[in-house]
């Protein structure tokens, strides 16, 4: 769950971008595998932009893991 807060730090970012409940929903469903992890958050970044939303909410995790794991 670091890894992703240390990544969007990397990037500039220090505001909330990703919901706890996306958090853990992403790191839980990329088993803690850095470039699962990073796939999922980019989708669901993508996901999160699509229905317009400020933050990535569960429901955008929801979609990423439907569309990283459909593949």
């Amino acid at each position: 769950m670091l890894r992703l807060a240390h990544h969007l730090a990397l990037a500039g970012r220090s505001d909330t971008l990703f919901s706890d409940d996306a958090i853990t929903l992403i790191h839980d469903t990329a088993r803690g595998y850095p470039r699962a992890v990073n796939n999922l958050a980019v989708q669901a970044l993508l996901s999160a932009y699509a229905d317009n939303k400020s933050i990535v909410d569960e429901s955008s995790a929801r979609a990423a893991v439907a569309e990283v794991t459909a593949e």
